[in-house]
């Protein structure tokens, strides 16, 4: 199928997914690291921060390369502003802070000041999802995806672990236009080798199953791996989709899972309404209608308390993700054929 892995890197990442005690680091690691290739490789690349270069880690940018550095202190609306115009003289912003902040307070100059005039703007939005944990719901950003997704010329990525964040920084440093870069604050498994392919815009199949597609992007890929070993026990077959490019999304990779499974869960680590699930929706209600069922957040806020238990109390965990698939295959099976 399209976008398979090639045998190497599928072993790798078998054995990743099969090792005890999987090596977990943050998403927002590799963009620190990306970053930071980014600007050594093109002076243009500028590192611009809005007074958390701690912890969106852009403090290694800082170190290393101090003239492409800005630091604009809490002016999330500013911060775009400023890199719309630095854009439109040949440089390349990378601009964080929070998502709840940065695009949630910015988001009337992220839609007029940087997309309208498709500015080639990169948004890195740190600290996205309920895993934010203890932080609370005003920083828990679980509506990111819905209000950047809607805005035209606008580019949406979201990474599965550090090292492809790492290679999606890389990525969108390389190409032009609007970007949102979507990444977390909390260790997370590393499922991804450098020999993984990633290329914007194509989707990968992580693991091949003819039952149910589990399309899946971000931090809670791990989980769906997780949940297709164990129903495989059950003789049930998951086809996993790494999904990392909400927007513009594999169409074609979509529909040719959901052809050949017949039914389709989508996962995501954000509100069920206006997500990623919801684009697959879309995409096959016009291309290739199929039962789907859906795993995110279910029209709630999030709360304070430990990142693993929030995924598992808000309905993210790879039980919940099982459930999930169970109740695709019923809705499968009352078809007619």
């Amino acid at each position: 199928m399209a976008n398979a892995l090639d045998g190497v890197a599928a072993m790798r990442l078998a054995e990743l997914q099969d090792a005890a005690g999987v090596k977990q680091v943050p998403t927002r690691n590799g963009f620190g690291e990306g970053v930071i290739e980014a600007g050594k490789g093109n002076r243009n690349v500028l590192a611009i921060c809005a007074d958390l270069s701690e912890s969106t880690r852009m403090l290694g940018f800082k170190e290393a390369l101090p003239d492409q550095y800005i630091e604009i202190g809490v002016s999330e609306q500013m911060l775009v502003a400023m890199a719309a115009g630095m854009a439109s003289t040949g440089k390349v912003p990378f601009i964080a802070s929070y998502a709840m902040f940065n695009p949630g307070r910015s988001w009337e100059q992220v839609r007029t000041t940087m997309a309208l005039n498709e500015t080639n703007v990169k948004i890195a939005g740190a600290h996205a999802g309920v895993s934010v944990g203890p932080d609370g719901a005003t920083h828990q950003a679980i509506e990111d995806i819905a209000i950047m997704r809607c805005i035209p010329h606008m580019t949406v990525v979201v990474p599965c672990d550090s090292i492809q964040t790492k290679r999606a920084t890389l990525a969108v440093a390389a190409m032009n236009g609007p970007v949102y870069l979507r990444f977390g604050r909390e260790k997370t498994p590393v499922v991804t080798t450098e020999e993984t392919p990633f290329e914007l815009g194509k989707a990968q199949i992580f693991r091949e199953g003819k039952d149910v597609a589990i399309v899946v992007c971000g931090i809670l890929v791990y989980n769906a791996l997780i949940a297709a070993r164990k129903l495989a026990r059950d003789g049930i077959e998951c086809m996993v989709v790494n999904n990392h490019t909400v927007k513009p999304m594999d169409e074609k990779t979509i529909v040719e899972a959901a052809e050949r499974c017949g039914a389709v869960v989508t996962v995501e680590e954000h509100q069920i309404s206006g997500g990623m699930g919801s684009r697959v929706a879309e995409i096959l209600a016009q291309r290739r209608p199929t039962p789907i069922e859906f795993v995110g957040v279910a029209d709630q806020f999030g709360q304070s308390g430990d990142p693993a238990e929030l995924i598992e109390h808000y309905g993210m965990g790879s039980s919940a993700i099982e459930a999930a698939v169970r109740r695709a295959i019923a809705r499968k099976e009352l078809r007619p054929s």
